[in-house]
């Protein structure tokens, strides 16, 4: 599981975290991320809105009153959102209503009655083992379809990313942050281990010591450090969060999708590759491109 929320967390993080359930002005910079989704949601449920403009989507985290603390439903509204979008999608942009981009699990999933109509932490890990696999199996599609081949993933990132917030912020494949963004990955120090996808590219962007470092201490991030080794593409301030995600999409958008969607997968697959069989990748590809652009495609 991922770390406890901690609007309601008693640990050492409560006083850095603002209390939940404060108002937030249409004037605060940092109450919106990302590009506004101002078309129709595709899906409006549980925490998450998906609107869909043309080659760009966008999944908003919608519960600012808690400050997107997530649950398993939130989760199954990220999986179904992934599953709803359509084929013209080429760029998802992540974002979040509020002052935090998500500050972890509800710790309500940790009290004996759990959620509304869910089995509690609790009761899951009194189960057989199949069955704990299975729900956190179920638990972890909802950060794994950020990185499929033929989407590139942005996530706008500002305030708080705690714990399973850091971990969808790391299941995008680049990210965006603002100046005001803190960073933790808090499960280690609350006797869990990080389970949403985050370790591998935790580890594939910072290295094995630091990642080590940051989950062991649960220490916050901060933008500058954030940037420095690795974990944001791009530091901004927050009133122009909304700004540089357009650009950075936009940039994206430019260069054509099949190359896109090559390029993506020969860079996913070089850590699983040898230096020769990188070669070999990167010589497929290059010749499926190359037939692509003569018409001889198949």
């Amino acid at each position: 599981m991922a770390s406890p929320d901690p609007t309601t967390d008693t640990g050492p993080e409560v006083s850095d975290v603002p209390e939940a359930g404060v108002a937030i002005g249409a004037t605060d910079a940092t109450a919106a991320a990302a590009v506004p989704d101002t078309a129709d949601p595709v899906l409006d449920r549980d925490g998450v809105r998906l609107t869909v403009d043309d080659a760009i989507a966008t999944v908003t985290l919608s519960n600012p009153a808690k400050r997107n603390a997530q649950s398993p439903a939130l989760w199954r509204a990220l999986t179904e959102a992934g599953r709803a979008l359509p084929g013209s999608v080429r760029v998802v942009v992540l974002r979040a209503e509020g002052m935090s981009f998500s500050a972890g699990l509800d710790r309500q999933g940790f009290t004996p009655e759990g959620f509304d109509g869910e089995p509690s932490f609790l009761d899951l890990a009194r189960g057989a083992d199949a069955e704990l696999d299975d729900a956190i199996a179920a638990y972890q599609s909802a950060f794994t379809w950020w990185r499929r081949s033929d989407l590139v993933s942005v996530a706008a990132v500002q305030g708080h990313a705690i714990g399973a917030g850091f971990q969808l912020a790391l299941a995008c494949d680049l990210r965006v942050v603002a100046d005001d963004v803190r960073f933790a990955m808090r499960e280690t120090s609350l006797g869990l281990v990080p389970d949403l996808t985050g370790t591998h590219p935790l580890v594939g962007l910072v290295g094995y010591a630091r990642a080590l470092e940051i989950c062991v201490t649960g220490r916050f991030v901060q933008a500058p450090e954030a940037e420095r080794i690795g974990l944001a593409n791009l530091t901004v301030p927050a009133d122009q969060l909304d700004a540089a995600v357009h650009d950075l999409t936009a940039a994206l958008l430019a260069a054509p999708r099949d190359a896109v969607i090559e390029t993506k997968a020969l860079l996913q697959g070089a850590h699983g590759r040898t230096y020769e069989e990188q070669r070999v990748a990167e010589r497929q590809a290059q010749a499926r491109r190359l037939r692509d652009l003569a018409g001889l495609g198949e």
